[in-house]
């Protein structure tokens, strides 16, 4: 039997995102999804917890434990602005490429290349309708792009960069 868990009062929750962003710093992310699961518990479109919960949850990727079983999409499609869905989608996509270049597994280089590109692709699409003076879609991107330009990420054998320049 599922021991009860205890609800956050509404009032707690500007600390407790506060906390959330402290625990993600500090590099425990699991404690960071926790308390944006309770701050979500009592205001479902917190957008600033939703956001949290997704770059906690993408801090885990890599590692062998995980608190919950929610799918960083799903965090995605509850944001509400469009901007953010493609920004967010790009940073997941680039997460997961560089925890696949963390495992140093034969197939590594051409599965980063993979995500690298689908995140670009999502940067591209959010740099179009971002909001003036931000440019964090391009900055994202020319991570990307200088990842795929000098840790040996490389495409299958069928395919090339050249759409990625067009």
């Amino acid at each position: 039997m599922p021991i009860p868990l205890k609800t956050l009062s509404r009032d707690a929750i500007p600390r407790a995102h506060e906390k959330a962003e402290r625990y993600r710093l500090l590099n425990e992310p699991v404690q960071a999804e926790s308390i944006c699961l309770d701050i979500l518990n009592v205001d479902p479109n917190d957008q600033l917890a939703l956001v949290t919960l997704l770059l906690a949850l993408t801090d885990q990727f890599g590692r062998g434990y995980k608190l919950s079983e929610i799918q960083p999409d799903h965090v995605i499609a509850r944001l509400t602005s469009n901007y953010a869905q493609k920004y967010y989608s790009g940073l997941v996509a680039e997460r997961h490429a560089t925890a696949i270049l963390d495992q140093h597994t034969p197939q590594s280089a051409f599965l980063a290349h993979d995500y690298l590109t689908i995140a670009m692709r999502h940067y591209d699409d959010a740099a179009a309708i971002r909001p003036a003076g931000n440019d964090d879609a391009l900055l994202r991107w020319n991570t990307c792009a200088r990842l795929i330009n000098s840790n040996g990420v490389r495409p299958r054998e069928d395919e090339s960069d050249s759409e990625l320049l067009e």
